[in-house]
């Protein structure tokens, strides 16, 4: 059978760029893939040889201010002239975009050559570049019907085909599924690719109140690098149980050892959650665009797979949020029956299904 060839164009956090990896190496047991990525996804995935890594410059449209918005600019119509002249050398039959200003160029392109391209949005309300890509995709594949910002034009595009996550997270479910009780109140802090600077400021002192109420605590807690010895000085003198770790791969490893997570909302991360099965009190970031983690976050309560805090919220209501969790045992229960109903571990037969049939299609 002559394989097909797929491009997958992403970018940016490691929201996008980990799923993709994960689509990239299941789509290449049976097609040619090709991968794209900017300066920032590049990092991520300098070390893993097994795909087709190119990397083409991206970056968001920045209003600040002129001189700013020109840079910009030039850098978005640069790299639509390279993602151009990229794919007239290495014409995909497909491409599917995972979202977001790096998937925009090379999206951009494909449009004009009449190349079939796909997009992908996981959170709950569109990105600014999907809309924009819309009317010129062939399909939006999306993690939940609920998605709002869509015309009704383009409700004929809309497939809803679950959460693309990392493959290692779909099959740590069932360790979690089968793990043992804790004997210790573990917390998992965790806030994107990034980090957040706030959770680092804000935290500890929460937990140092926690630790005279519950001496059986222990804290993994994400972070930027320049804040390890900060964090690790004060849980020392506070006498608490810590973790400090920085970005990782290996999230997973992480996963396995919390009772409660807080986190902020980016879809990637509360859909990891929930198919880890670890309840989550979840703070969205509130200058993300659109708001969008705050209608993540909102969603998943709705849901009942976790709590949302607003981040001016963290001094006032957080410790007793967290305590409540610890006295009463019914809440994570409660959680955690809701969440064991829910699975993505149909994610990449959905998605290569689909992704079949466009291409198919005769036009």
């Amino acid at each position: 059978m002559i394989k097909k060839k797929i491009l997958i164009t992403t970018g940016g956090t490691g929201g996008h760029i980990f799923p993709a990896y994960s689509l990239g190496r299941i789509l290449q047991k049976d097609h040619h893939i090709i991968m794209t990525t900017d300066k920032r996804g590049y990092q991520y995935l300098n070390n893993y040889k097994d795909l087709e890594i190119i990397k083409i410059p991206s970056s968001p449209l920045i209003k600040k201010n002129i001189f700013k918005l020109i840079f910009s600019s030039l850098i978005i119509i640069y790299s639509i002239i390279r993602s151009f002249l990229f794919l007239i050398l290495n014409r995909p039959k497909i491409i599917f975009g995972m979202g977001g200003y790096s998937s925009f160029p090379v999206c951009i392109a494909a449009s004009i050559l009449k190349i079939k391209f796909i997009i992908y949005e996981n959170n709950l309300v569109i990105g600014k570049a999907n809309k924009y890509l819309l009317p010129f995709a062939n399909r939006i594949f999306v993690s939940y019907k609920e998605l709002t910002g869509i015309s009704d034009k383009y409700n004929n595009k809309i497939v809803e085909i679950g959460n693309l996550i990392r493959e290692e997270i779909i099959n740590l479910s069932t360790l979690n599924e089968k793990r043992v009780k804790f004997d210790n109140f573990n917390i998992l802090v965790l806030g994107g690719s990034q980090a957040a600077k706030i959770f680092a400021e804000e935290l500890p002192y929460i937990f140092e109140k926690l630790k005279r109420f519950n001496s059986k605590i222990k804290i993994y807690q994400q972070c930027n690098i320049e804040q390890n010895t900060q964090l690790s000085n004060f849980y020392n003198q506070a006498r608490i149980n810590y973790e400090i770790f920085n970005f990782t791969n290996n999230i997973e490893k992480y996963y396995l050892k919390a009772n409660l997570a807080i986190t902020r909302s980016g879809a990637s991360s509360l859909a990891e959650l929930i198919n880890a099965k670890i309840p989550f009190i979840s703070i969205p970031l509130p200058s993300s665009a659109d708001n969008h983690q705050f209608k993540n976050a909102e969603f998943y309560e709705k849901k009942g797979y976790g709590y949302l805090l607003e981040e001016k919220d963290i001094k006032t209501k957080l410790y007793e949020l967290i305590h409540s969790f610890y006295k009463d045992k019914s809440i994570t229960n409660n959680i955690l029956s809701k969440q064991r109903q829910y699975s993505d571990k149909d994610i990449f037969r959905n998605l290569k299904i689909q992704m079949e049939k466009i291409l198919d299609e005769k036009n």
